[in-house]
């Protein structure tokens, strides 16, 4: 895809980990790295970080003999190395000793609390914290979220429909019954910066809060090109044809397991017709209207989340790049 604008720092761009993947299938190795004294781990509790600290939380590594890991059903996912040691996730999610929250959607800003986990360290979705955390926490627990939502979906062979077992240090499922290997997956989804001369094309979901908007977004179908999902899913939710295409940045979003692909696009007509059920409304909005709704002056449009990348790349329009 041509004609990018350089590259915009977004969340969970960077978990600053060494991966080492080919310690993976090293036994031994991961054994001295669990037992290491300076090796630390990441808890996720049903989907939810363990965090400390309020106006400014950090993602709590725990050591590796902490009691609180006692609750975990299965064994820890090895994500890197990062400097001093090893970086493990464990997810408690089987342990009943928090409250559980009740559902609360995509916009949940509670803490969950518990006498075990000490303190000032409580559960929090991720969403609601991404763009506090300092960008390494953001990454790491990105990554741990993502990895560990793969594995809590995909206990089964989809080949046979067996129980399927951990391996490579919590990167592949091996069936023991038909011998199918399984990997974790990322769906890649585009989302667009749709331009019209001064105009950016906007839309919103239903159920979002009131005048919350962002970019128009979709996942990408088996044997399309970019380009090819980004006209079609525009075209599919608004009827607006575009023409010239190009990437800007990416953004690894573990809710549960997306890419997020910005990619800047040039609309060649105005008129718009929603899909209903694809989104709730769609709209054009001018820099200076755009401009006035980052800055408080308007209280019917709200921009999307901090954090996202449709956020950056909007920011990033309204700066002058973006295309």
């Amino acid at each position: 895809m041509s004609g990018t604008a350089g590259k915009v720092a977004v969340t969970f761009d960077d978990d600053g980990l060494d991966r080492a993947a080919h310690l993976r299938g090293d036994d031994q190795a991961m054994a001295r790295l669990a037992a290491a004294a300076d090796s630390r781990t990441v808890a996720l509790w049903r989907g939810r970080v363990l965090l400390c600290g309020d106006e400014t939380p950090e993602l709590v590594r725990l050591p590796m003999d902490h009691a609180l890991l006692r609750h975990a059903s299965r064994p820890p996912v090895f994500l890197g190395t990062a400097g001093a040691g090893a970086r493990f996730a464990h997810d408690l999610s089987d342990w009943d000793g928090p409250r559980d929250p009740d559902e609360a959607g995509l916009f949940d800003t509670r803490a969950t609390t518990h006498k075990e986990l000490g303190a000032g360290r409580y559960f929090a979705d991720l969403r609601s914290v991404m763009a506090a955390l300092p960008p390494l926490d953001a990454g790491l627990a990105a990554s741990a979220k993502a990895i560990l939502g793969w594995h809590a979906a995909h206990g089964f062979c989809a080949r046979c429909g067996q129980a399927t077992e951990v391996a490579m240090a919590g990167w592949q499922r091996q069936c023991p019954a038909c011998g199918a290997r399984h990997f974790p997956r990322t769906d890649p989804v585009v989302i667009m910066l749709v331009t019209r001369a001064n105009r950016v094309l906007l839309g919103r979901s239903p159920g979002w809060p009131d005048g919350m908007v962002s970019l128009l977004a979709g996942f990408v179908e088996p044997g399309e090109t970019l380009e090819t999902a980004v006209r079609r899913e525009v075209w599919e939710e608004t009827r607006v044809r575009i023409g010239a295409v190009g990437y800007l940045t990416s953004q690894p979003w573990p809710f549960p397991s997306s890419l997020m692909i910005g990619c800047w696009a040039k609309a060649l007509s105005d008129d718009i017709t929603i899909d209903p059920v694809e989104i709730e409304d769609a709209f054009w909005l001018t820099r200076e209207e755009l401009l006035d709704a980052f800055s408080g002056a308007r209280s019917d449009i709200v921009p999307a989340r901090p954090g996202s990348v449709a956020h950056h790349l909007l920011r990033n329009w309204l700066a002058g790049g973006g295309q």
